[in-house]
């Protein structure tokens, strides 16, 4: 589950229900902390920053995600192609939405189907990702050729890594702009958990992809979520601190629940 701060009042959580979602939430969630360390100066930002790079390569060297990116592109273009229909609907705005959907597709397709190979390839990069598994294992004395990188000016390690970010950047992109549409999407729903409890089915004809589960601002309670595709149960946690293990709420816990399709 993962944690956003989408909304004003509070903290929004957020359950993917399904494996391509689980997988674009991961690659957000890299791809966001990799933007946040190359903006940074400093040598320990930067090793963040190659790290963060070093996982993205990893979850797409599981699968085709790049398939799975333009098949959720195509669904999505057809979803917004339907609204265009529809009485009372913005045309400008749908308009720019499916333009930036085209190219997006557009610049996925371009980067072709081994576009990440380049930086797989990188004897550099190989070199920190194999030594990335020992505990310890990027010290200078075990890779002074990256040591060596991370004492070059800001400058020269930001052309760099800003190499390998445009490598990266139209699958990641597209999977942004997805994740965005998806939680547009839904609608939230005031709920309220018995006795810290909330069991939810979903419908069979209408695959739902995320939960969203908004909680007021000051909150000591997290939510838990176990279940499938199906039906799913959330239990509300309290949290102390963490030398003590969080406690089910017993009490009704009111929250807002977004159903994301």
């Amino acid at each position: 589950m993962t944690s956003r701060d989408r909304n004003p009042s509070g903290p929004v959580y957020e359950q993917p229900l399904n494996e391509r979602m689980r997988t674009f939430l991961r690659l957000d969630f890299l791809y966001g902390q990799a933007l946040f360390h190359e903006e940074r100066e400093d040598a320990w930002s930067t090793r963040a920053a190659v790290g963060s790079l070093l996982e993205i390569l990893a979850i797409t060297a599981r699968g085709d995600v790049r398939s799975e990116v333009l098949k959720e592109l195509e669904r999505q273009m057809s979803v917004m192609a339907d609204y265009q229909a529809r009485p009372g609907v913005d045309t400008g705005r749908l308009r720019a939405v499916l333009t930036n959907l085209e190219r997006l597709r557009a610049e996925l397709n371009a980067a072709g189907a081994l576009f990440m190979q380049k930086l797989r390839d990188s004897e550099f990069l190989n070199a920190i990702k194999h030594r990335s598994t020992i505990p310890g294992g990027t010290c200078e004395f075990d890779l002074p050729d990256y040591r060596h990188w991370l004492d070059q000016p800001f400058s020269v390690r930001a052309k760099n890594y800003g190499e390998w970010m445009v490598t990266i950047r139209p699958l990641c992109d597209a999977v942004i702009e997805l994740l965005w549409l998806t939680r547009e999407a839904g609608r939230p729903k005031p709920e309220t958990a018995v006795g810290g409890n909330f069991q939810l089915a979903f419908e069979r004809d209408s695959p739902s992809q995320l939960l969203r589960i908004a909680l007021p601002a000051g909150t000591d309670l997290f939510p838990e979520v176990s279940g499938s595709q199906h039906r799913c149960s959330i239990r509300f946690l309290r949290w102390t601190d963490p030398g003590a293990r969080p406690a089910q709420a017993t009490e009704d816990v009111k929250f807002q629940l977004t159903v994301c399709t």
